[in-house]
């Protein structure tokens, strides 16, 4: 059965960045409907309200006013904002940041969007509050129609697993989850809020994309040696490059937080095929 085509409100200020957003969607579930950064966003985005599930801003094409304007229409929406890792929390609880150097994960991030808001939609006193308003009501209920109560979180669509990629797919990928892991350490001792920012980035895309954990240890190991050279060209101790360990154990039990979650509820235990259920007659 084909995927259902999601339709995804684009405000992009900068070409290059709006090309590559198209180009990193190409053949995906995603179909981005772009607004004109020259007209007023907040009329557009009235306009298009019935017609879209979701949308990706960069962030420095729009004023933090915005914003608020939406959360009082109750035009709340999967969001993904393409900007800094900073720690701050621009739209609501549920959005996802990505740098404008990893949009490879676009789609990975779009995923997890989706699936963000609606677990966060379906939590008692967010949804009494999402049923007292109409149109956030309607498109929570709408995207559950379409794609399952609990979205495309347990859905992956392996045809984007990293192992099913083109060879020079896979490459950019890879190349894009090595900066994010370096945006990663960097701010992991500095900015708790924007480490928590990227982790949240990897391990998005490394749900959605069936990442295996070596090459999870793979892209870590890599980058603390990359810091180990440059701290002994300066003649510096690297002694310290140890407690980084701490953010490969926090990733990992992010990762296996997604997975858990990743089971459908009331899922039932069947036996496995081939093995028959005991007997229970006498």
């Amino acid at each position: 059965m084909p995927q259902p085509v999601l339709h995804i409100l684009s405000l992009i200020q900068t070409p290059a960045l709006a090309e590559a957003c198209v180009q990193s969607l190409r053949g995906g579930r995603y179909q981005l409907v772009s607004l004109d950064p020259a007209a007023a966003p907040l009329e557009q985005l009235e306009q298009h309200r019935d017609d879209v599930d979701g949308i990706l801003l960069e962030e420095d094409a729009v004023d933090g006013g915005l914003f608020r304007n939406l959360h009082d229409l109750g035009l709340e929406l999967p969001a993904v904002l393409i900007g800094p890792i900073s720690g701050e929390v621009q739209f609501h609880h549920a959005e996802v940041r990505l740098p404008p150097d990893q949009v490879e994960q676009l789609s990975y991030s779009l995923d997890a969007a989706v699936s963000r808001f609606l677990r966060s939609t379906s939590q008692p006193a967010v949804a009494d509050a999402a049923a007292a308003s109409t149109d956030g009501w309607k498109l929570s209920n709408r995207l559950k129609g379409r794609l399952g109560y609990l979205g495309v979180y347990y859905k992956r669509d392996p045809a984007r697993f990293l192992r099913n990629l083109e060879t020079q797919e896979r490459m950019e990928l890879l190349g894009s989850l090595q900066r994010t892991y370096r945006d990663l350490l960097i701010s992991y001792f500095k900015n708790p809020a924007a480490a928590n920012q990227a982790i949240e980035s990897f391990v998005n895309t490394a749900f959605f994309a069936d990442l295996p954990i070596i090459k999870m240890v793979e892209i870590h190991m890599n980058l603390i040696e990359e810091f180990r050279k440059q701290l002994l060209l300066k003649g510096q101790k690297d002694d310290f490059l140890q407690d980084y360990r701490l953010a490969l154990i926090d990733i990992m039990a992010h990762l296996c937080e997604m997975y858990r979650r990743s089971v459908p509820p009331d899922l039932p235990i069947l036996p496995e095929s081939g093995i028959e259920s005991p007997s229970h007659s006498a």
